[in-house]
Formats: structure tokens, sequence, C-alpha cells
């Protein structure tokens, strides 16, 4: 009676979770996976229907059979649930090969005496296998954070029982035959356990779904979703982060379309789009990978270069600045050169993003002024000190 009552506590997890997931999967479609976890959820069930089902049994051996095949199922669908919301490709291969030693095996072991050690091992192997793919893909993955750290850490919980079981059924002792495996002690810990790690899974994938998700919220709230780079929100909080972390020097460079105005007049806005997206694409693929490059205006785009010098943000713009001018950029019909116009500062702590976005678009002002098309350095801007001190750092280099 104790397994039967675990058998029905598992049952009932496993129907909240698959309910949990089908809710999170209809209402965020961000949640990738969600709908594989809720299948696997939902196969657990009808695992745990299968239990009670085999008391009822003369010939034990189609039952046991299913129960076999369809728990392996729920873990291989959990697995493609994990995978899809990992970006991962499921671990196919491996998958297919657990799947193929499994059904060649299914004569052997249940041809075996019901309860012997070869029998108890062979029937969990691939279950350890399954689910020690689950914590390989996690960790390949390369997210390290606390929840994925522990959600590893449970996966090996996990395969370690099923790996355990057979011996621990030993010790204990089992039933001698299937229909009266819930009468036993081996049936009621083994079920307990695998309800607690259930939960502890269960609850932690929920929370990394919810985790990630407000992250990609997060992300899409500040991306600009014309030019693909973040917007003015999105690149001061991140542009704020850079410079909160004192890693030394940094430069802003502050870029301006050149006569988008007449652009827009003259094809159209859904061209002058197009030149925005052109643009915003040569700006991120000319920067380093730990730039931070928004859009934070119509036409104007700014780009923190953390841990540079004033000498790298003007190779940089100087760099964008002829590569734009000369790309041949045919938007929507348009044939024809466009240009921009930058200016280029370089932080002088204790300022702030302000004060260093303030400086570079001054210098982008002059260098609109001087004829566009032209980088400008915000040197004039500095105090005396901080000139000094420019000049100085390139005298050592």
């Amino acid at each position: 009676m104790t397994a039967a009552f675990v058998l029905g506590i598992n049952m009932s997890v496993a129907g909240i979770f698959a309910v949990a997931f089908a809710v999170v999967a209809v209402t965020n479609r961000l949640a990738r996976g969600a709908w594989w976890l809720a299948l696997g959820c939902g196969m657990g069930i009808v695992n745990v229907g299968l239990e009670f089902l085999l008391r009822q049994q003369s010939d034990p051996v189609p039952v046991s059979i299913a129960l076999f095949l369809v728990f392996l199922s729920a873990l291989s669908f959990a697995l493609i649930g994990v995978a899809r919301h990992y970006r991962a490709e499921p671990p196919w291969t491996a998958m297919t090969a657990i799947w193929i030693l499994t059904v060649l095996l299914v004569p052997a072991i249940f041809s075996m005496p019901y309860g012997s050690l070869p029998r108890l091992a062979l029937y969990q192997l691939p279950y350890f296998a399954m689910q020690a793919l689950f914590g390989i893909m996690i960790w390949r993955s390369r997210r390290r954070q606390p929840l994925d750290l522990l959600l590893v850490a449970l996966q090996a919980i996990s395969a370690t029982i099923y790996l355990l079981k057979p011996l621990f059924a030993m010790m204990v002792g089992t039933a001698r035959t299937p229909q009266d495996y819930m009468e036993t002690t081996y049936a009621a810990i083994s079920q307990s356990g695998s309800v607690v790690v259930l939960m502890a899974t269960g609850l932690v994938m929920l929370l990394v779904i919810m985790r990630d998700t407000t992250a990609e919220m997060i992300a899409r709230s500040e991306t600009d979703p014309l030019s693909g780079v973040l917007n003015r929100r999105g690149f001061e909080r991140h542009a704020e982060v850079a410079l909160a972390r004192g890693e030394g020097d940094a430069v802003l460079i502050a870029a301006d379309l050149d006569h988008f105005k007449q652009i827009n007049d003259s094809f159209g806005h859904a061209a002058g789009d197009g030149v925005i997206a052109h643009f915003a694409a040569m700006l991120t693929e000319a920067a380093p990978p730990e730039a931070i490059v928004g859009r934070v205006g119509g036409e104007e785009f700014a780009v923190l270069l953390p841990a540079a010098l004033l000498s790298d943000g003007r190779l940089y713009a100087e760099a964008v600045r002829a590569a734009f001018a000369t790309a041949q950029l045919p938007v929507l019909g348009v044939d024809r050169r466009f240009t921009a116009s930058f200016g280029v500062a370089q932080l002088v702590p204790p300022e702030q993003l302000s004060d260093l976005l303030h400086r570079a678009d001054t210098a982008l002002y002059r260098a609109k002024a001087g004829g566009r098309n032209q980088v400008r350095v915000a040197l004039a801007d500095l105090p005396s000190i901080a000139v000094s001190g420019v000049a100085k750092r390139r005298e050592a280099v």
C-alpha cells in the first residue's frame, strides 16, 4: 500500500508538471521545448498508470515491456525539450543508439528471472544512459549559471540512482513477480526517491525557463528591431554597466548618417530604413566582441569600446567611414553611395556616460560642420590634465 500511495503521488506530480509546462508553452512562445517537456511528463502519467494495471495481469510480460519503453519515451521527450530550451541540437545519434540497444535487449531482459541482478542491471541501463545525456547536453551548452549547474547536478544524481538501484534491490530484497512489485520495501523507497528527484528537476527546469524567458524579453525590449543593435535605453544600460566595472580606458564613437532626410525624401522611408540597417551591420561587423553598439536616435548611432584608447576609437571610426562611403548598397532599387560622420571621445574619470556622450556628440557636430564624411576627435573638450595624460600614453606607446 505504501508503494501504491507513492506511485499515486508520482502520478499527481507528473500531471502537475505536464499542465505547468503546457501552460508555459501556450502562453509564452519564447519557451522553447516546453511542449516536449509537457509530453514527457504526460508519458510519466501513463507509466504510473501501467504500474497499477500490472498488478491485475495474469501474464505480466506485455505490460512490463510497455512500462519499460514508455518510461524511456518519457525521458526521451524530456531530453528533447531540454535541448530545445538550451538551443542545442538533441543528441539524436546517442538517443537512437540507446533505443536500438534497448529494443535488442528486451527479449533478453524479460527472459531472465524476475528480481535477478543481471535483469535489474540491464533494465536500468537505458535509463542511466538517457539521464546521463541530460547532464552532458546542458554542460556542453556552456551555460554555467547557478540554476544550470544545479540542473546538471540533479541529472547526475538521477543517473546515479538508476545505476545503484540493482545493488539496492539486492540489499533490501525485491518481489518474486512483477505483480508483487508494489508490495515491497524496495518499491516504496525507489518510488519515493523518484518523486523527490522529479519534483526538484521539474521545479528547477521551470525556474530556468522563467529566467531565460525574462532575459530574452529584456533583450528584446532593449533591441532596435530595424537595425538589430541596442536601442537607446539598452545602449545606455549596457554602457553604464561596462563603465562601472572600471576596466580602465574606454572610447565612445558617435555616428550620424549624412543628409538622411534627403534619402527619405528622394527614395522613400523604406530605402532609408535599408540604409540604416546596412550601416548598423557595418558598425557591428567592424567592432570588437566586447563593443557595445546602439542606435540612439533616428539615424544616430553610438559605439562604446571598453578598454580602448582614443587612437583605437579613431581607427575604428575611420575604417567604418571609409567602408560605408565606398560600399554599394542597392536598397530597394536605390543604387548610390552614402556617407556618415563620426565623433570620437575618450573617457576621462570620473565623468559619467552622459558627459562622454556629450563630448562625442560635440566632435560629431564638428565633423558635420566641417563638410561631413569625416572623423573628428574630442581632444579640445578635454581638461588640460586629461589631454596631457593622453599625450603621455601615446608617448609611452
